[in-house]
């Protein structure tokens, strides 16, 4: 694979799944646009990505439940870099508030709905007609296979996982046939910041990593994925009963 000629716009790319997406596509020559609330992870990782793969490299400390945030950091990447052509809405929260639904409260609520919902929606949004523009386009979401089985305690979490497959393959409908592929990958249990190591939850007998989830979705933002949008990717090890 290669991605010379392309830039990348990552969300939630201090740590996990976004840092490990934004190094793997750096490491094929592709231009990293990296954002997260977490100022000192995400300097750090653009740090990283300079050093190690010399790629153009610009980042944005922002909250992506922000809608004039998403927008304004979208146009200044287009510019810094040119054009963004692969949006990787990675940027999520989910065990904050883990409880039983009766506990949670609309705050817990609203908070995950502007995160893993609405700031996809901001930053898909404002890049989605300069891709049409250029023919050319990859999107794609990370949900979670909490949005395909739902889980006890996550319901709001689930929620908002199931909206972005849902949302994934609406919009492959309008945006395929110019040139824009979307897609969804769905995590288990990957060894994060925030998860565990818990071998019991898949069939393989171990947690999955970042980098594994970065091969997935470094495949489907590359040419040789020209073919497959509207399509939801459980990267799980082959789940147990949750």
């Amino acid at each position: 694979m290669t991605f010379e000629n392309r830039n990348a716009l990552v969300t939630g790319a201090a740590g996990g799944i976004g840092k490990a997406t934004a190094l793997k596509l750096a490491s094929f020559g592709c231009g990293i646009a990296v954002c997260d609330i977490n100022e000192a992870g995400l300097k750090a990782v653009a740090s990283e990505i300079k050093d190690k793969y010399g790629v153009n490299t610009v980042s944005y400390t922002v909250d992506v439940s922000d809608e004039n945030t998403c927008r304004t950091m979208a146009a200044d990447a287009e510019e810094q870099l040119g054009h963004i052509d692969i949006l990787v809405n990675n940027a999520g929260i989910y065990r904050e508030g883990y409880m039983p639904f009766e506990k949670q409260n609309s705050d817990l609520w609203n908070r995950k709905i502007g995160i893993n919902i609405m700031g996809t929606m901001y930053l898909t949004h404002a890049l989605l007609e300069p891709m049409y523009s250029r023919g050319w386009g990859r999107i794609i979401n990370i949900a979670s296979v909490a949005g395909i089985y739902g889980i006890a305690n996550m319901v709001d979490y689930s929620m908002t996982k199931g909206a972005i497959i849902a949302f994934s393959a609406a919009l492959a409908r309008e945006a395929t046939e110019k040139g824009v592929t979307v897609n969804a990958v769905s995590p288990g249990n990957i060894i994060t910041e925030n998860g565990r190591n818990n071998e019991h939850l898949s069939y393989i007998g171990r947690s999955g990593t970042p980098e594994e989830c970065a091969d997935l979705i470094s495949f489907l933002a590359s040419d040789e994925a020209r073919y497959i949008s509207g399509v939801n990717y459980p990267i799980d090890g082959c789940r147990r009963k949750i």
